[in-house]
């Protein structure tokens, strides 16, 4: 079976070596409500599946830091702050739960506020067939000493 990198990362989310929050949504409702579940729980990476100049890979944190101390005992609420910042440039962004979701499964619209990326999300866009995919993954702040 073939297999990109980022499918390998949530493929061994349940061995020694993997974490457990590492999981790959396709459909728009599964990442919903996965990531709502993840990001209350530790500062997250959520990468696209297309390209590797790093746009469309954010750093993300939750702007009031109130994570849970358990992984899937919360999930964070649509008006919750996200700090955002985006891996092709750097560059940082302030969005709500609500607004990322939007800006990820249907790009720039009513509901995803104003963003200065310079991508335009859709990231599930085609479905699993198409590539549309988002990686969610626990930040690691150490990743800068090597990976």
């Amino acid at each position: 079976e073939f297999m990109g990198a980022k499918d390998a990362l949530c493929k061994v989310a349940t061995l020694n070596i993997g974490l457990p929050d590492t999981l790959a949504y396709y459909d728009p409702a599964d990442f919903a409500a996965g990531f709502k579940k993840t990001m209350a729980f530790q500062p997250r990476v959520l990468k696209q599946n297309r390209g590797s100049s790093g746009e469309g890979i954010w750093i993300i944190k939750l702007k009031k830091g109130n994570y849970c101390s358990t992984y899937g005992e919360r999930s964070c609420t649509d008006d919750e702050v996200l700090d955002m910042m985006e891996a092709n440039d750097n560059h940082s962004e302030e969005h709500t739960v609500a607004e990322l979701i939007e800006f990820c499964v249907s790009g720039r619209t009513g509901k995803s506020g104003t963003w200065t990326s310079k991508g335009v999300g859709k990231y599930l866009e085609g479905g699993k067939a198409a590539g549309g995919q988002l990686v969610d993954q626990r930040f690691c702040p150490r990743i800068v000493e090597g990976e």
